[in-house]
């Protein structure tokens, strides 16, 4: 179905001399728009079951070359005003999305119905599903994959990846309870139901330690299904001494008859932490 797109971008990567072309322009907004529309995404899960995902490096291709075809614009909103060349989302009551001033969301981001933006930031390229919240102050970086029912909490931040375009999205799995002022970045990727607790820091080198069993099990850059993680730290030696550097800990797993919208205090509690 995308195949004449993905050609036509793909010669204009590798020839930018081509963006002045009307063709190429009009490729390129298609791109963007089957992106907002939720269409066509950044990245795709290929296996569910095993966490797998599929990164569409000649979508985000499309997205880099749809930022130098457009133009500096002054834009208002009442005594407000931007100078940018990106469109905002709109008609948020037609998409079936709640959005609370001063929510804001750029055009090429896909939020889907029954999601809920509290004053927030969506950046093009992302995917936010149903029955999401993202919370007040939190961002989701560009290209970003949030599933469904996912509480961001307040503060969060969720990075966004462009360049290189081989590199991997952010993706936080459906059901998944991100506690406030965590940070999600570098392609990290927080499987299904995880919730992780205020302050939590994942990067792709941070080391996630599983401390649940009798001897630690460290991940890089992967948060596992159901994982109930906190901040943490761990000694590390350096010429001028031993230091703590921090981590994450894997303290638990969250519950099958756990419901998969409970409190993060709940969820914690379970395992004698409060948020």
């Amino acid at each position: 179905m995308y195949k004449e797109l993905k050609n036509t971008v793909e010669r204009a990567w590798d020839d930018r001399s081509l963006l002045s072309s009307d063709e190429v322009r009009a490729a390129l907004r298609a791109v963007v728009d089957e992106v907002d529309k939720g269409r066509l995404r950044t990245a795709r899960p290929v296996d569910a079951e095993q966490s797998l995902w599929q990164v569409n490096e000649w979508v985000k291709k499309a997205i880099i070359l749809y930022f130098p075809t457009q133009q500096m614009r002054t834009m208002r909103a009442g005594e407000l005003e931007w100078y940018d060349k990106m469109e905002l989302k709109h008609d948020y009551e037609t998409l079936g999305v709640r959005a609370v001033p001063h929510a804001v969301a750029r055009y090429g981001a896909y939020i889907a119905p029954g999601a809920i933006l509290m004053p927030s930031y969506v950046n093009i390229g992302a995917y936010v599903d149903t029955g999401t919240m993202v919370d007040t102050w939190a961002t989701v970086g560009s290209c970003a994959q949030i599933g469904r029912n996912v509480h961001l909490s307040g503060g969060v931040g969720i990075g966004g990846v462009l360049e290189p375009v081989q590199a991997a999205p952010v993706i936080v799995e459906d059901n998944c309870f991100i506690g406030s002022r965590s940070i999600v970045v570098e392609g990290a990727h927080v499987c299904r139901e995880a919730v992780l607790g205020s302050n939590t820091v994942i990067t792709g080198s941070t080391h996630i330690i599983d401390v649940t069993g009798p001897e630690p099990v460290t991940y890089k850059g992967y948060v596992p299904a159901r994982s109930v993680v906190v901040p943490g730290s761990y000694k590390k030696r350096f010429p001028a001494g031993e230091y703590d550097v921090t981590c994450a800990l894997i303290i638990g797993r969250r519950k099958e008859s756990t419901d998969k919208k409970t409190s993060l205090n709940d969820a914690l509690r379970d395992f004698g932490v409060t948020a």
